[in-house]
């Protein structure tokens, strides 16, 4: 939604401060917290772009960044040498931003796999977006920047997904991927002490096709 529709009273009421960034149709994110964020910043400075894909803030010591990363598409595709260069644009400016707040988050719906572990078919879907080694190259490259998947650093389930496509039955027959992640920095990693995916609200009348991913940390 654009920004003047957002419904920043209702999370107020509901005891959330808010930040967003928005715009029609599929694009936009938004930042809810207990207390307020400060040094909110908008989209990847230093690299243009018209989308509302990524809002930043400080929130108790803690710098969150949450990110919608561009889909992609298919390989070959305009869109997919979009995601390329957006992701190239992504780790540059993370790494600065660790430099400056060794407590870091990167959090959102990355479209990306990490590997076969996270793919319902991997043999079916290799090479397929979200399963591509390009785009794998740099899901490994932000983590080699000092960033930990929070999801792996726990025994979790075999087969363990957070989005589902709503056609053939992909949720109640488990045809899933394992596309939204949350990476803490190595400052974060000792205090993380639980990460899960709720399905639940997967489960709902109209539910959306992403499940939620909580992790929890002791700071």
């Amino acid at each position: 939604m654009t920004d003047d529709k957002f419904p920043a009273q209702a999370f107020l009421d509901a005891g959330y401060q808010a930040q967003w960034f928005g715009q029609k149709t599929y694009n936009g994110v938004a930042l809810l917290s207990r207390t307020p964020a400060t040094e909110v910043i908008k989209n990847i400075p230093g690299f243009d772009d018209d989308m509302a894909r990524v809002i930043t803030g400080t929130v108790e010591g803690v710098r969150v960044i949450g990110a919608y990363f561009p889909n992609g598409q298919e390989p070959g595709s305009d869109k997919f040498e979009y995601k390329m260069e957006w992701l190239k644009g992504l780790r540059t400016w993370v790494r600065e931003e660790l430099a400056a707040h060794p407590k870091l988050v990167l959090m959102g719906d990355y479209n990306i796999t990490f590997d076969d572990d996270d793919v319902w078919d991997p043999v079916g879907l290799e090479g397929s977006i979200h399963c591509t080694e390009e785009e794998r190259y740099h899901l490994r490259a932000l983590v080699a920047l000092g960033l930990h998947d929070s999801y792996r650093l726990f025994d979790q389930p075999a087969k363990s997904f957070s989005w589902w496509d709503y056609r053939n039955a992909g949720f109640t027959r488990n045809r899933g991927m394992r596309i939204d992640h949350i990476l803490v920095s190595n400052a974060l990693k000792p205090m993380v002490q639980a990460c899960t995916i709720d399905k639940q609200p997967r489960q709902n009348e109209r539910p959306s096709d992403h499940a939620p991913v909580v992790v929890t940390l002791s700071l």
